[in-house]
């Protein structure tokens, strides 16, 4: 039955409304379609190899069948990782929410004001634990952070240190491994020495631009860093801290010991392990670095009526926009997780945080004094939730496997065993058994403990006194605050979201079931394989499948966010080069119409960027790619082309293109942001890449999540798989690989949901998805095109998935693209991409789940703007356009100033009133916000204050 069908429910145009789209466009087919739009050299001559489409209910039961063959074995390993508890009301109204998991990055402040605030709250919570004044909106994962602080202490280097080449960087041997392994991977390729040692008895000196700590470190010691930091600030050298965040709820934070820098992930404050991620990764430093920061800054800003508003803040440091000049790559956060974390906060507050913390170290105090009494060498003397037994591991790991118990055996003769919230003094007597068994006697668990941090690294500020972690302990009060802030933002569950190269698919809820299954959300991942056996299946066929797609051999789902991906795949190439002896291959060809991720992750994995022009058509300039491949030919590294083009076409020499760059000993890198155009219709390896990555919350349905989870996997040729990005503690990928992320898998919890969409599309429903992709585009670029002209057309007329609409050419009417994305709101629409690729224009995808009414809804909506930008005169800015959008404060005021009426500011077409959504603010003051930088929840007078003094 075709209801049961994945693809029936998916595709938004029924099949009547297909062949309508295309009698619209001239066409009788869809075969005619890709043939006016996909070069025919480049077009698969055969389906994919792939297993049959299932259904919902099919795939029900092969994944129940997966999970079962994972082993829930209970976990004390910690190296920063450990089990928690999720509250009901932050699962339900949050994580399983679309509301919040099918909303996009924060771009468009004024329908957006839930996350931001929501972001605010975690940027709060990050400030006031760790001592410090300016938290990012968040990272990847831990040893992101770590790498990201070490190079923006880079980046700060001084002139002088500059000029003397100053490229010493200090990492404390008490670091977990992981993070550690990430930081030499970053600093490798940009020139870093790191000199490794033990904090308390190395000397800085003046060859150093920085140093990292761990506290508690790897083996569980909490230590004083305030006199181990001051000697490397007498020498002027900053200093970055790993902390554990839940710790900080009772020891005295990293910043009022003089840290710069204090990163970690926030997974302890209820995010599942989720066998390694997506976990998030937290970036606290002063703010006099807030031009450093790496990732986005939420910040404090007023809309033009002076009323409170949040917006991205300093976004000018973007990526995008300083392109190779970038101090980081980061483009993808944690959003979805982050909101988790900071409404975890806002639900517990100061004393359940502390009562959690206390928790979690009185029971590793208990299991401290219970091995003691069995005689054993309890080797920590200040802890906080983990205690390092010197013993032979391989006598105790038989007998705690054999009672379902999971122990860290990763240190030399000893194991380390981390409690966490979850421990109970039930699970304590379990462990203490195992040791009773190679003791040989018997003991009891004490009951009654005092906690045995020293008093003088006790915290002793107050924390977390803002209003918002006092007010919602109880579920109805949080329920409501969540549905409150819910109803401030724009989302797939309001309308479409035609936002160019960021293919803001429907994530359907059959994929996301598994999300949180128990027997998928509760694996560690340094556990044996063995127990991960569900995993291994699953990312083995994943694998097998993202290489069929690709027409690849070899895949990692290490990477984290397409970024990741980017760097991951240039550190491959890098690599294979560095490996054949030819080190001077270090020139990065990149067209300037290219993502601006592409130059910032070439200069972070070592290669120099070479621009290459683009066509007055908007394509690679063969001449001028051909003449900079032979000037650079024995240096030539890479070429970073992303296919269908960033300009909404698929450009047809492209296999020209890449076959310069090979006849100059270059390879190609494909930027796999538009793989939703390709899928079962053509391939990277067809064009000629040798590898790519793949953005799976982009074609491979996972949620964007309000800027995260991303996850990035890169395809590679069979020559670059011994490349493949490798792990310290559990062995993958390539055998000469370099590790990119904390977890051996990335966020291998969420794989579950490409792998969904993968096993209920099957072969011909992949390939249907890239056609009806590129059916409602051309649809919608020819509804549109009348009033805003499509800035690139392929050779036969016809757009890719996504086309550009020009706006430039009604400057002469005193509009601004950014008026038509603030008016658009007034519709219920989120703008499309904003001037990227051009400036003045818009990057329109509607994506294959939208149907044909919502198109026709979206061109009626840009029609009716048109016709309002045809009212307008530059001299007169009493407009709908300049004065958007209209909120429902200033449209039911008692005074209206404006020479329209109410109506057209508010209801300008008749579905408008149907389902009206207002804009919770008027349009915000971007330059104010960064003027007086403020990111966190203080009371609102606190920046009127600001403003006063300013």
């Amino acid at each position: 039955m075709k209801t049961h069908r994945f693809t029936y429910r998916h595709i938004g145009p029924s099949e009547e409304e297909q062949q309508e789209m295309l009698s619209f466009l001239g066409l009788k087919d869809l075969d005619a379609l890709i043939y006016e739009t996909i070069p025919d050299e480049i077009r698969l001559d055969k389906a994919l190899d792939l297993p049959p489409a299932m259904t919902e209910y099919e795939l029900a039961d092969h994944m129940d069948t997966l999970a079962g063959l994972n082993k829930r074995f209970r976990s004390f390993i910690g190296y920063g990782f450990y089990a928690t508890h999720l509250p009901g009301v932050l699962r339900r109204n949050i994580l399983e929410n679309p509301a919040w998991y099918t909303s996009y990055t924060p771009y468009q402040a004024e329908i957006s004001q839930g996350r931001l605030e929501a972001l605010i709250n975690y940027q709060t919570m990050l400030t006031e634990l760790t001592g410090l004044d300016l938290a990012n909106a968040s990272l990847l994962d831990d040893a992101t952070a770590a790498a990201e602080a070490m190079l923006m202490l880079y980046n700060m280097r001084s002139r002088q240190q500059k000029k003397q080449n100053i490229n010493r960087f200090f990492v404390s041997r008490n670091l977990f491994p992981h993070i550690a392994e990430v930081i030499k991977t970053r600093a490798y390729f940009k020139g870093i020495e790191l000199v490794f040692g033990d904090e308390e008895t190395f000397q800085p000196d003046e060859t150093f631009f920085g140093a990292i700590f761990q506290n508690p470190g790897r083996t569980g010691e909490v230590k004083d860093l305030e006199g181990i930091i001051k000697k490397w600030k007498e020498r002027e050298i900053k200093t970055v801290v790993v902390a554990d965040l839940l710790s900080l709820a009772l020891l005295t934070p990293p910043g009022r010991m003089g840290a710069d820098v204090v990163v970690g992930n926030t997974q302890r404050f209820g995010l599942p392990l989720f066998y390694g991620g997506p976990h998030t990764g937290f970036f606290v430093t002063k703010s006099e670095y807030k031009r450093y920061v790496p990732g986005r800054i939420i910040g404090v800003t007023r809309d033009k009526f002076g009323k409170q508003a949040y917006r991205m803040a300093l976004q000018t440091r973007e990526q995008h926009i300083k392109r190779d000049h970038a101090t980081s790559n980061i483009c993808t956060s944690q959003v979805l997780l982050a909101v988790l974390n900071g409404m975890y906060a806002v639900y517990h507050g100061k004393e359940g945080l502390q009562e959690i913390a206390q928790h979690v170290h009185k029971q590793a105090v208990k299991l401290k004094k219970g091995l003691e009494s069995l005689g054993l060498n309890v080797k920590n003397h200040k802890f906080f939730d983990t205690v390092q037994v010197v013993i032979s591991p391989e006598k105790v790991r038989q007998i705690a496997e054999g009672k379902q118990l999971n122990f860290n055996y990763f240190e030399k003769d000893a194991v380390l065993i981390s409690t966490d919230e979850l421990t109970t003094d039930e699970e304590l007597k379990k462990i203490i058994e195992v040791f009773e068994e190679i003791a040989g006697k018997k003991t009891r668990i004490p009951q009654d403990v005092s906690m045995e941090i020293p008093e003088k690294l006790l915290r002793k500020d107050d924390f977390l006194h803002q209003e918002v972690f006092q007010k919602y302990r109880s579920e109805t009060a949080l329920m409501r605050y969540i549905k409150s802030l819910e109803r401030k933002d724009i989302n797939l569950t309001t309308s479409m979201i035609p936002l160019g190269s960021c293919t803001m698919k429907l994530n359907a809820a059959s994929e996301l079931f598994y999300l949180t299954d128990p027997r998928w959300a509760d694996i560690h991942p340094f556990v044996p394989r063995e127990q991960a056996q569900g995993y291994a299946k699953l990312f083995e066929r994943l694998e097998k499948d993202l290489a069929e797609i690709t027409g690849m051999d070899a895949v990692s789902l290490q990477p984290n966010s397409g970024a990741a991906g980017e760097y991951a795949g240039l550190v491959a190439v890098k690599s294979y080069f560095e490996d054949k002896g030819e080190h001077q291959r270090n020139i990065a060809l990149i067209p300037a119409s290219a993502h601006g991720t592409n130059p910032a992750s070439a200069v972070m994995a070592g290669f120099k960027v070479v621009v290459v022009k683009t066509t007055d058509q908007g394509n690679i300039d063969v001449e001028d790619l051909t003449q900079k491949a032979e000037k650079y030919a024995d240096e030539l590294g890479v070429l970073m082309v992303t296919y269908p083009s960033t300009h909404g076409v698929f450009e047809k020499d492209i296999v020209k293109i890449t076959e310069t760059v090979h006849r100059y000993g270059g390879l190609v890198y494909m930027d796999g942001a538009n793989m939703n155009a390709q899928t079962g219709l053509t391939s990277p390896a067809k064009i000629g890449a040798d590898v790519l990555h793949l953005n799976l919350h982009k074609t491979f349905a996972i949620p964007h999540g309000g800027g995260g989870p991303g996850v990035g996997p890169i395809a590679v040729k069979s020559f670059l798989a011994p490349y493949l990005p490798s792990h310290v503690l559990i062995k993958t990928g390539g055998e000469k690989g370099r590790q990119v992320a904390s977890a051996p898998w990335g966020s291998a919890g969420v794989m579950s949901i490409s792998y969904a969409y993968i096993r209920l599309s099957g072969a011909d429903g992949l390939k249907k998805m890239s056609e009806i992709a590129i059916l409602n585009a051309n649809y919608l670029e020819k509804k549109i095109s009348p009033y805003f002209p499509t800035l690139y057309k392929g050779e036969k007329g016809r757009v890719a998935h996504e086309f550009i609409a020009d706006f430039r050419p009604y400057k002469s009417n005193g509009i601004q693209v950014m008026d038509v994305a603030k008016r658009l709101m007034d519709f219920g629409y989120h703008a499309p991409t904003v001037s990227f690729p051009v400036a003045g224009t818009l990057m329109i995808e509607p994506t294959e789940s939208e149907n044909k009414e919502e198109l026709d809804r979206f061109a009626e909506v840009m029609k009716k703007i048109f016709e309002e930008i045809q009212q307008c005169e530059p001299e007169n800015t009493d407009n709908p356009l300049v004065n958007a959008p209209h909120t429902q404060e200033e449209v039911t005021a008692e005074m209206w100033f404006h020479g329209y009426s109410r109506k057209e500011a508010a209801f300008p077409l008749k579905f408008v009133a149907e389902n009206k959504i207002w804009p919770s603010v008027a349009r915000v003051d971007e330059a104010f916000g960064d003027r007086h930088l403020h990111c966190t929840c203080d009371p609102v007078e606190f920046y009127a204050d600001e403003e006063s003094r300013s």
